[in-house]
């Protein structure tokens, strides 16, 4: 038995999976001449050649063939460039339409429910009056041209003379109806003065005759060109002694806008705000060129507009200020607008009046949103609100999915704490809470600030939103150590409270030039000083004298500059620096001086260096702080 051997363990067989089992799919196609669904195709961005394939009447394999016919190696699973889809949608016929991540489901409803209105009869279109935007630089006359124009004081209910956020009116020449809307002229107003451009048909250009063409006069020049738009030239302020009308058109030409008495197309008025000249001819030549434009809108049906600016009042709810475009807005209509949505409780008109219903062109004040819409926002009137209900929380979900949220706060410091940060060598980064009156200005602020941040100080805004400056605003700010600025917004009594015993700083301001002058010398002082070297001296090495207790004295002769007690130095031996140091001592003869002029002959004593060689150079410099613009 002591030979037996022992028995041995026979191999187990590994377990296959039911996977590797199974017989291999092969891959499948479809008919070259398989149907292509009709009509427009929604398809995401990123879409997969798995997801597309459905929706096309196509399969994976399909889609896969295709593109690698076309050099590109792509697999099923693998999401495809926009350039892709459109190439194979090209290919079989199909009419694709790509849209945002998360924007499948909101596109369907809109296809669904809103869709066959787009489809205008002619038969259905009537006239209907211009919509006109003021355009120009700032303190060029816009606003007090509206005001004689509507023979109202809207000068004096602003702030430094300057319209802070975008206002329309409407008005009646000899019976023919205008809608204006006046855009601000600051720079920073360019996205909104944008936006009035996407809504109008005729732009004013202001341009003053004492002044000329400025960058904000280039800048809505450009607006008016990309929405395709005539422009009118109102040539102000001709009653100021050093007007020059003629120079104006000069430079209106070299931008192609050339004056018709010069021979080109484009209308120029010349016009005195202040003294009411040339405001009817201005006023008539609207008339003509919106008869030569024959503009016209869909008079019955559901309503459609864009949303000029929103905002929260108190009494009121939100509040929206819309244009309407097509259709009749009505008391009672089911509406919606991005991502707010309601029944239509009061429409108000420019005079503030209680209306019934608005025509096209009309701008109106629409109360009865569940939120304040964004600015810019297309308003559509629905059948029933549940499917303006449906369609706003479709968007609402689709801006979370894409992060359409406040932006979460970064590790940051208020203005007054980082100074500390600064001296560790990291980037600043200063949170602000950012509350603001209406949407339109609020849009601006961000703009203007975002383009005030630099490398070394970045911002993060830890809120952004419109309304007065509330307590959870303040402990919001607290939490996340930041500063609250609020412009044409004031906090509450508790809220003051709250921030003194939080040690929250809150900045309000009613002009926007006064707030981001503030806040870049707020930025640019919380920045490490930036210093650059000036040489202030020069002095040669020619002999070495050796003092007891003292060590080596460096008999110098100044060759350019002045030879300072106390200067940096940097000692150079053929070009090179070979040591940096101070001087400790300087010396004329046996006397101690406190400078020596270049052509003199001095005593320098370094202070730690000792290895001094005739022919030695040392040059002497100061670090001089460098302002920053």
């Amino acid at each position: 038995m002591a030979g037996r051997r022992p028995p041995q363990r026979r191999a187990r067989r590994r377990r296959r999976n039911l996977e590797e089992l199974e017989p291999t799919q092969l891959t499948t196609y479809q008919p070259s001449t398989a149907p292509v669904p009709e009509g427009e195709i929604i398809i995401e961005r990123g879409s997969t050649a798995r997801d597309l394939g459905p929706k096309l009447n196509r399969s994976a394999g399909d889609i896969v063939r295709f593109l690698l016919l076309q050099g590109e190696m792509v697999m099923a699973t693998q999401s495809l460039s926009d350039d892709m889809i459109e190439l194979f949608a090209a290919e079989i016929g199909a009419d694709v339409r790509l849209v945002d991540p998360g924007e499948e489901q909101e596109a369907e409803l809109l296809a669904r429910y809103f869709e066959d209105e787009d489809e205008e009869d002619e038969a259905d279109q009537r006239p209907r009056p211009p919509v006109v935007t003021v355009m120009g630089h700032v303190d060029h006359g816009k606003t007090l041209l509206l005001d004689k124009i509507r023979s109202a004081n809207v000068v004096a209910g602003e702030a430094g003379g300057i319209t802070q956020h975008i206002g329309a009116y409407q008005v009646e020449w000899q019976g023919n109806p205008i809608t204006f809307i006046d855009t601000p002229g600051h720079a920073a107003f360019t996205a909104m003065r944008a936006r009035g451009a996407q809504v109008t048909d005729i732009v004013i250009l202001v341009v003053a005759a004492d002044d000329g063409v400025m960058p904000q006069t280039i800048e809505a020049i450009d607006h008016a060109r990309a929405a395709e738009v005539p422009i009118i030239i109102a040539v102000n302020k001709i009653d100021r002694p050093d007007s020059d009308p003629q120079r104006v058109l000069q430079q209106l030409s070299e931008r192609g806008l050339v004056p018709e008495s010069w021979g080109g197309d484009t209308i120029t008025v010349e016009t005195s705000a202040l003294q009411g000249t040339g405001i009817d001819d201005l006023l008539e030549q609207i008339v003509l060129v919106a008869e030569v434009e024959e503009l016209t809108a869909r008079v019955e049906g559901e309503a459609r507009g864009v949303v000029l600016e929103a905002n929260l009042e108190a009494g009121r709810g939100p509040v929206a200020t819309v244009i309407v475009q097509q259709g009749t807005l009505r008391v009672g209509d089911p509406v919606v607008a991005g991502a707010a949505w309601g029944k239509v409780k009061a429409l108000v008109d420019d005079h503030g009046d209680h209306i019934k219903e608005a025509l096209p062109s009309t701008p109106v004040q629409v109360l009865g949103f569940s939120e304040p819409p964004h600015a810019g926002d297309e308003m559509r009137g629905a059948k029933d609100l549940a499917r303006a209900r449906t369609l706003a929380e479709a968007r609402a979900q689709r801006f979370r999915l894409s992060g359409h949220k406040p932006v979460a706060a970064t590790a940051g410091a208020r203005l007054e704490d980082l100074f500390e940060q600064i001296s560790r060598g990291e980037t600043a980064t200063l949170n602000i809470v950012l509350k603001a009156d209406v949407q339109g200005s609020l849009e601006a602020v961000t703009e203007s600030l975002k383009r005030l941040e630099r490398d070394d100080v970045k911002l993060s805004f830890v809120l952004r939103g419109i309304g007065g400056i509330t307590e959870n605003d303040v402990q919001l700010a607290a939490a996340s150590n930041a500063t609250i600025i609020g412009f044409n917004v004031r906090p509450d009594r508790r809220s003051r409270e709250l921030a003194e015993s939080s040690n929250v700083e809150i900045r309000t301001y009613e002009i926007i030039y006064k707030l981001l002058e503030d806040l870049e010398a707020a930025m640019v002082g919380l920045l490490s000083p930036v210093y650059e070297e000036v040489v202030t001296g020069e002095a040669e090495v020619r002999e070495i004298f050796r003092v007891p207790r003292v060590g080596a004295i460096a008999g110098c002769y100044v060759r350019d500059g002045r030879i300072t007690r106390g200067s940096k130095v940097r000692f150079l031996r053929e070009g090179t620096v070979i040591w940096k140091g101070s001087i400790n001592s300087l010396r004329r003869f046996k006397e101690d001086v406190r400078e020596v002029a270049s052509g003199f002959e001095c005593g320098i004593g370094l202070s730690d260096f000792q290895d001094l060689k005739e022919g030695d150079v040392i040059e002497t410099y100061e670090e001089r702080e460098v302002a920053r613009t």
